[in-house]
């Protein structure tokens, strides 16, 4: 299964944020900034890549419920479990 055209602009949008703000975090490391500063700042990181993840999630849940085309064969409750408690 692909990520659906619908998630996939908030897919990458979702990850061009948390890659700015990983850019954020090294420079702030390297320019010495206070631990708090750094930290608040890993956990915007943290928080863009899972709502990437979860929308890449939902977007195979949505895609199991309408059905899998006739090439894939539909993702089964075990995969998606395992997908979103990877998440976790």
């Amino acid at each position: 299964m692909q990520v659906d055209e619908e998630a996939v602009g908030a897919v990458l949008n979702r990850l061009r944020r948390a890659q700015g703000q990983l850019a954020g975090v090294i420079a702030m490391i390297e320019a010495g900034r206070d631990c708090k500063d750094v930290v608040t700042q890993l956990a915007a990181v943290s928080r863009a890549l899972d709502r990437a993840g979860f929308k890449i999630v939902a977007s195979g849940m949505r895609q199991c419920m309408a059905g899998a085309d006739a090439d894939t064969p539909p993702m089964s409750e075990a995969e998606l479990e395992k997908l979103f408690l990877t998440l976790a």
